[in-house]
C-alpha cells in the first residue's frame, strides 16, 4: 500500500493511493473529490474528467470536473454550491479522511472517507453530511460518479419476489422514474437487466430505482467496474423513493446514489456507503442480449460473493 503526494491535470496537491492492483487519485486543492480511480497494470482511468475544469479552483460558481463527488439531494440550490476550495485531511493506513469547510448559507460539512483494499481493487467509499447550522436541514447525501463516453452500465432486476423483500400478488416491486423517453433507444428492459448504453444521442435521459440488488455496474475501456449499493426498507428516499440513479447524454454516463432523506437538527449527520470493484483486461460482452450477457457477468459476480 502507497500514499503518496501527486500531481494531477495541473493540480499539485493531490493524494495517491495505490496497491498492486488499483490507484485512486484524491484531488485536496477542491472537493471533496476522487478524480482518479484505474486497474493495475496498466489500465485507464474510468472516471471522466473535463481536461479544461482541472488544474483550477477558486470559482464562484459550481464547477463539474468529472470524478466522483459528494452532493447533497434533493436536488436544488443548495446541490449546487461551489465545491471549489481547498479540503482538509486526515490520513489513515488504508486511505484518506476528508472534509470541506462549512459555508453559509447552508452550513452543512461533507465527509468523504476512502479507503483502499489492500490485497484487490475494492474501494470503499463513506458519504457523510453534518449539520453545522442553528436550524434543521433536510436533505440526503448523494454520490455521484461520473463515468464518460462510450460506456455500457448495467443494472440488475428481478422476475419474482426471491430477490426482493416479498411483496403481495399485483402490488409493485419497486418504484422507477424515468425520463424523458420510454422509447429511446439507449435503453433495453428486460427480465434480469435494465441496460443503458451511453452513445452520441444528445438529450439526456436518467432513471430513478428503489434498487434492493446490491449491485450496479458499467464496462469501458476493457474494465467492468462494479459498485455495491445500499437499500433500507425502513428508510424514506428522495425522488419518490430512489436509492439508486443513472444518467447519460452526448457526453457520458453517471452512476449515482443516494442515502435515506433525513431531517438533521444542528449537530446530526445522515450519509451512505458503497464499495467498489474494477476487474481490467477483459473483452466486451459480444451481445447485450439477457442470456449472453448474464453469462458474460456471472463469473466475476460470482468472485464478489453475489449472484
Amino acid at each position: 500500500m502507497k500514499i503518496e503526494k501527486t500531481a494531477f491535470g495541473g493540480w499539485t496537491n493531490c493524494l495517491r493511493i495505490a496497491n498492486d492492483h488499483a490507484e485512486l487519485v484524491i484531488t485536496l486543492d477542491v472537493g471533496p473529490r476522487v478524480i482518479s480511480y484505474q486497474h493495475l497494470p496498466a489500465g485507464k482511468n474510468v472516471l471522466k474528467t473535463n481536461a479544461d475544469e482541472l488544474g483550477k479552483s477558486g470559482e464562484d460558481v459550481y464547477i463539474a470536473r468529472g470524478g466522483h463527488r459528494l452532493w447533497l439531494a434533493p436536488e436544488n440550490e443548495r446541490t449546487y454550491f461551489p465545491d471549489n476550495s481547498p479540503v482538509t485531511h486526515e490520513l489513515l493506513p488504508d486511505g484518506v479522511r476528508l472534509e470541506n469547510a462549512p459555508a453559509a448559507p447552508w452550513h452543512i460539512k461533507k465527509t468523504l472517507t476512502v479507503t483502499l483494499s489492500e490485497h484487490s481493487p475494492e474501494v470503499k467509499i463513506e458519504h457523510r453530511a453534518t449539520n453545522t447550522g442553528t436550524a434543521p436541514a433536510t436533505l440526503a447525501t448523494w454520490g455521484r460518479h461520473h463515468d464518460g463516453s462510450r460506456r455500457t452500465g448495467n443494472h440488475p432486476t428481478a422476475t419474482d419476489g426471491s430477490s426482493h423483500t416479498q411483496h403481495a400478488a399485483g402490488s409493485p416491486g419497486r418504484c422507477c422514474g424515468l425520463t424523458p423517453d420510454t422509447a429511446d433507444e439507449r435503453w433495453r428492459w428486460g427480465r434480469e437487466f435494465i441496460t443503458l448504453r451511453q452513445t452520441a444521442h444528445s438529450s439526456p435521459t436518467k432513471l430513478g430505482l428503489q434498487h434492493r440488488m446490491k449491485w450496479i455496474g458499467y464496462f469501458t475501456r476493457s474494465t467492468l467496474f462494479v459498485k455495491l449499493v445500499e437499500f433500507d426498507e425502513s428508510a424514506t428516499y428522495p425522488d419518490y423513493g430512489c436509492n439508486f440513479e443513472t444518467f447519460s447524454n452526448a457526453t457520458g454516463l453517471q452512476i449515482e446514489t443516494l442515502s435515506p432523506l433525513r431531517t438533521l437538527a444542528p449537530g446530526e449527520s445522515v450519509g451512505h456507503s458503497e464499495s467498489w470493484h474494477l476487474f481490467g483486461n477483459i473483452p466486451e460482452p459480444h451481445s447485450l442480449k439477457e442470456d449472453a450477457l448474464s453469462d458474460w457477468i456471472q463469473p466475476f459476480l460470482g468472485r464478489l460473493g453475489l449472484h
